[in-house]
């Protein structure tokens, strides 16, 4: 009797369906240079201890494109998903159910700057009508950050010629070569360089946080608010920050859904 509930139990457990792995999508912007392979391995460690929390397997699956990244996210594919462009971020939190569950630090203010030459007439983002602007990817946060900003000085932008490109730092090259009247950016290293040779910042955009982490409505509460407190505490043990290393990031912390909304709005969204 005794080995035939043995064998009964392991018939069972044979029988039983497998825990079906969650996706964590992480997309890490279209203006910078990483492969997608390494993006995978630098959240490995943070899956690991998500896959135990959850008690389900934690999937990484790096997203480069960011149509690719939406659709995912309007089909709600991704239980998780690490977003560096804001802007696809709020739409997934405003027409597919996500919600935010934290924000990277390091990156709640990040701004557009708007570089000129040093000896560049320009005074004001007003006087950028008609001439023409260097700016990143057309879909990059920083390019939607460079429209929302030049629509508060009363510029849209078929007022002014914008050239985009693939990565952030071909900008300063536009402005020094004078292939653009302006250039805008949201790298720190490149403003710094630009200032360092004597360059100008005619204007910056407001601040918007980027970097998010949201969560798909099929993820429950409490399983989202189990996600969120140990990404919330990963930069308080030495642990936790050997797992942050390979993101490079110095952690998360809590930021308001509304006021996220609210800077969608400003962005055209």
């Amino acid at each position: 009797m005794k080995k035939t509930t043995v064998s009964l139990g392991m018939l069972l457990a044979l029988l039983a369906p497998a825990a079906q792995a969650l996706t964590f999508a992480v997309n890490e912007g279209v203006s910078y240079r990483v492969p997608l392979e390494e993006v995978r391995g630098r959240y490995a460690a943070i899956a690991a201890d998500l896959s135990k929390i959850l008690r389900q397997p934690v999937t990484i699956e790096p997203v480069g494109d960011y149509n690719q990244l939406r659709r995912g996210l309007q089909a709600r594919t991704y239980e998780l998903a690490m977003i560096h462009p804001a802007h696809v971020s709020i739409q997934a939190i405003k027409g597919s159910g996500y919600k935010l569950v934290a924000v990277t630090k390091g990156y709640q203010k990040y701004t557009a700057s708007f570089l000129v030459a040093a000896d560049s007439p320009l005074t004001s983002l007003a006087e950028l009508k008609g001439r023409k602007l260097g700016a990143p990817d057309e879909d990059s946060i920083t390019a939607w950050m460079v429209r929302a900003t030049l629509r508060d000085a009363r510029l849209e932008p078929a007022q002014i010629q914008i050239t985009y490109t693939r990565y952030q730092d071909a900008v300063p090259f536009f402005v020094e070569n004078r292939l653009t009247d302006a250039g805008a950016t949201a790298s720190n290293a490149l403003v710094k360089a630009w200032q360092g040779k004597g360059g100008r910042i005619l204007a910056q955009s407001k601040a918007v946080p980027i970097k998010h982490i949201v969560a798909s409505p099929a993820l429950a509460a409490a399983d989202l608010e189990k996600v969120r407190e140990y990404l919330l505490g990963l930069d308080g043990s030495d642990e936790g920050r050997k797992k942050l290393e390979p993101t490079k990031y110095a952690g998360f912390e809590k930021f308001d859904e509304a006021k996220m909304l609210e800077i969608g709005a400003w962005l055209g969204l």
